[in-house]
């Protein structure tokens, strides 16, 4: 088990990481979410023994690691680049730290032979890296870190210099490489849904410091404040008289604040909600739609696709209760 306890990392009078504690058990896969800039690539240096700590510890089944060097952690590091050998082929990266190690060769390849099977590759060793799509060359990179059976891998931003479609499929990929390999992660990225797709718990991370931590649902039903429910997705915050009108929609216990995803609201002539039509706009999925709200003011809405909905329109919405989160209070300005 990873623990981080009181973990600060300073650049100068600059606290970039601000009494940090977390744990991470066997096996499992915690993604650090945040903006850029907020600390989170500094944590996971630290974690690997590449930034000192200002205060706090890391320590791993509870040695404390910080007399440890980086090489002896036993942790492995990916990147957003992959950083691969251009020169070495597939099977070669792969096998660079095994043979570091000095293993036998057909060990090597029994090992290389696992690990591109791992991770949907298999045929794939003889090629060079410059050959692959950027998919297919973060899949070898993580079959690399994984060759030395590392019991920790950090994973950096491992999924932002790919386009949106393959980031998502690819998301889905390393998760299932990962849970297979039985593999301890820690991941960190500034999209909640790599994060969401990618780990079973989620800590965010803003200024430095960690918000909030938990289960993956956990934390999207109940985000702790206005700051957090936009950074994972929310589209809006609605308060006071608004809010409890879209709670009672919803069936819910009156609110201070609610905040709502842009398909929260949904055209249903049995609906709660009375609303007029501002603009529509058509996409592959739904008809998305701006709509005045009766008593609330102007929120998303979303009609099912062949609606003829427009401009001008009044129309009745429901409340998909999936789609948004009760706030504390303490968001009150």
């Amino acid at each position: 088990m990873l623990s981080l306890t009181d973990v600060s990392v300073r650049y100068g009078d600059a606290l970039a990481v601000d009494d940090v504690s977390l744990e991470l058990a066997s096996g499992q896969v915690l993604a650090v979410l945040g903006p850029s800039g907020c600390g989170k690539s500094t944590l996971l240096r630290a974690v690997a023994g590449l930034e000192p700590l200002a205060a706090g510890t890391v320590s791993w089944d509870g040695a404390d690691l910080s007399g440890t060097p980086t090489h002896k952690r036993g942790f492995a590091l990916m990147f957003q680049d992959g950083q691969l050998f251009a020169h070495l082929s597939v099977a070669r990266n792969v096998a660079y730290a095994l043979r570091l190690r000095r293993l036998p060769s057909a060990q090597v390849a029994s090992r290389v032979g696992e690990l591109l099977d791992l991770v949907g590759l298999s045929g794939y060793g003889d090629r060079l890296p410059g050959t692959l799509s950027g998919g297919e060359r973060q899949r070898v990179a993580l079959a690399r870190a994984l060759a030395v059976e590392p019991r920790l891998i950090l994973l950096d931003e491992p999924l932002s210099a790919l386009d949106a479609t393959l980031r998502e499929r690819l998301a889905s990929d390393l998760r299932s490489i990962l849970h297979a390999a039985g593999t301890t992660a820690l991941l960190v990225t500034h999209d909640h849904e790599e994060a969401f797709a990618l780990a079973d718990r989620l800590a965010v991370m803003r200024e430095g410091r960690v918000v909030q931590e938990g289960a993956i649902d956990e934390v999207w039903r109940e985000p702790v404040d206005e700051a957090t429910a936009l950074f994972l997705g929310y589209a809006r915050v609605v308060r006071g008289p608004a809010a409890a009108r879209v709670a009672a929609a919803a069936g819910l216990e009156p609110a201070y604040a609610v905040a709502l995803r842009r398909s929260a609201l949904v055209v249903d002539p049995a609906g709660a909600l009375d609303a007029r039509v501002e603009s529509s706009r058509v996409t592959p999925e739904q008809v998305r739609l701006g709509v005045t709200v009766e008593g609330v003011g102007s929120l998303d809405a979303v009609a099912p696709l062949g609606s003829r909905v427009a401009p001008g329109d009044a129309v009745a919405l429901r409340v998909d209760v999936t789609r948004l989160a009760v706030l504390p209070i303490s968001v009150a300005p």
